[in-house]
């Protein structure tokens, strides 16, 4: 498998996972100092690139590789469009546009983790299903009436209905955490915080597939939120302003 671009993203967002070795003592609180540098809109690429990040940094080495690989590589810049209002204390994890101006969010943090309805021009909060305090909310996507959400540190995740947030199922994946979800309304595509990129049956939660995401030779770590775009896997690096353009 092998990525055809990476396109560089114009605007950072501010959510981050914390460090797995501080999990266990997270605060009820953000840090005041981070929620200082968070974002108070959501951004809108023309392509409706919403992406957040994922748990811990790419190893110098590779961003290296990367930088030096790019020259001949073109890149492409991202025109925002529009902004619109949105939560500045929703740590933002999974985001999706379901038409007819309504948003799907999952929202990180133990003790905070949301499911979330979201008015896309006005940013209220309609629906909010509140999550147990030891789950961290990941990946968000949405398949006919039923909403998928991975959790982070752990190899489960839930299944909503879409209508009104109830929890329907809980469920046991494959791949070795929780990160990013997507799907191209037949199967779901998961990432781990790896460089693997996983293919899902979104009935069994079997792994149908799964490849090693490479760019000129060298494996992409820390792949972290997905969007499925036009045949193609769209992946946020972690801790890098890129976004992977994979073949899948």
């Amino acid at each position: 498998m092998a990525s055809k671009a990476l396109r560089k993203r114009l605007n950072k967002r501010s959510d981050s996972k914390p460090s797995p070795s501080n999990s266990s003592t997270m605060p009820a609180s953000w840090p005041p100092h981070l929620n200082n540098y968070r974002k108070t809109s959501v951004i809108f690429s023309v392509l409706l690139i919403l992406s957040v990040f994922g748990l811990l940094g790419v190893s110098s080495n590779m961003w290296r590789n990367l930088k030096h690989d790019a020259v001949s590589t073109p890149v492409y810049s991202i025109e925002v469009v529009n902004e619109f209002p949105h939560d500045p204390q929703a740590f933002t994890q999974g985001l999706l546009y379901a038409g007819n101006d309504i948003l799907f969010e999952s929202t990180g943090l133990n003790r905070r983790s949301s499911v979330r309805q979201v008015a896309l021009r006005t940013g209220k909060v309609e629906v909010l299903h509140e999550m147990d305090d030891s789950d961290f909310g990941e990946g968000l996507t949405l398949i006919d009436e039923r909403l998928f959400q991975v959790i982070w540190l752990k190899k489960t995740g839930y299944i909503y209905d879409r209508n009104n947030l109830n929890k329907l199922v809980k469920f046991t994946h494959q791949m070795t955490d929780g990160w990013g979800l997507a799907t191209d309304g037949k199967v779901l595509f998961g990432s781990d915080g790896t460089s693997t990129l996983y293919k899902i049956n979104p009935q069994t939660f079997k792994v149908i597939n799964k490849g090693i995401v490479k760019f000129n030779g060298h494996e992409v770590h820390n792949l972290n939120e997905l969007e499925f775009i036009n045949g193609e896997i769209w992946a946020n690096v972690w801790q890098f302003p890129v976004l992977a353009c994979i073949d899948f």
